[in-house]
């Protein structure tokens, strides 16, 4: 018999560095925060989860350092946006749109979490006081923001955050349907900034049949702010739903420019 030396397997783990279970990030973040139609609001939001008494939509730009491990970071911008809601007296956001850098993190964002991720192509300048950033998808540049960091804020900078996914298999055989239990899950955000301060800008969406961040339009701004320092993700399942409550929700995930959507009455 022939002798082999040893060869490399790539396709089955072999030993990593100790990593936690959630993930350190360096962050370079505006936050903005806008009110949207009310009748938009409560379309946006599968069950369990419930509307807040004021139509909030929760928005963030971040450019992020990711710390993988001691010997490993990834830089990606991101794009966050989320419907502000409750979930049993617990305030949070449902999130819609997850769209940045990197195949394996908008992988890993979707199969473990269930987090809506798509891979998207990021800019992010800050010269000086002055910052501006976009998200781009398939050549459409859907989301442009800019503006100018001021003055200190007088707000925590140590905070927790809550958002709310899905995470479901769609089923092989059943369009519509799922193999298996859906769940709701809670991303856990532990921030711990450095600085939080005031941002005068603007924030754009143009027409993108893949990303219609239009369709959820600002009716008035009720806060930007910029900030800065470390922030800690991770994770838990909150619990089994019905897959036709998330059912119609799930075309958020993916890029459907056959759908012609549902219409609200003015």
């Amino acid at each position: 018999m022939k002798a082999y030396a040893m060869t490399q397997l790539r396709y089955r783990q072999g030993p990593m560095p100790a990593r936690i279970a959630g993930l350190n990030n360096t962050v370079q973040t505006v936050r903005v925060l806008y009110e949207t139609e009310p009748e938009i609001a409560r379309a946006m939001l599968p069950k369990p989860l419930q509307p807040c008494e004021r139509p909030e939509i929760y928005l963030q730009f971040a450019n992020v350092d990711m710390h993988v491990d001691s010997q490993t970071t990834l830089h990606i911008g991101a794009l966050t946006c989320a419907v502000m809601c409750e979930y049993e007296g617990r305030r949070g956001g449902y999130v819609f749109v997850m769209a940045m850098e990197g195949e394996s993190v908008v992988t890993g964002g979707r199969e473990r979490y269930g987090e809506p991720k798509k891979i998207a192509q990021t800019r992010f300048l800050k010269d000086g006081n002055r910052v501006e950033a976009s998200c781009e998808r398939r050549g459409i540049t859907f989301f442009e923001l800019e503006g100018t960091i001021g003055a200190p804020l007088d707000l925590p900078l140590e905070f927790d955050e809550h958002f709310y996914c899905y995470k479901g298999m769609p089923a092989i055989a059943t369009l519509g349907e799922f193999d298996g239990d859906v769940f709701l899950t809670q991303l856990n955000w532990k921030r711990n900034y450095s600085e939080r301060r005031a941002f005068d800008g603007r924030i754009q969406f143009h027409e993108s049949v893949y990303d219609p961040l239009v369709d959820v339009p600002v009716r008035s701004i009720i806060s930007m702010e910029y900030a800065a320092g470390a922030s800690q993700t991770g994770g838990e399942i909150l619990r089994s739903v019905p897959g036709e409550w998330i059912r119609d929700f799930w075309c958020q995930r993916d890029d459907t420019p056959q759908n012609p959507g549902i219409f609200i009455p003015a």
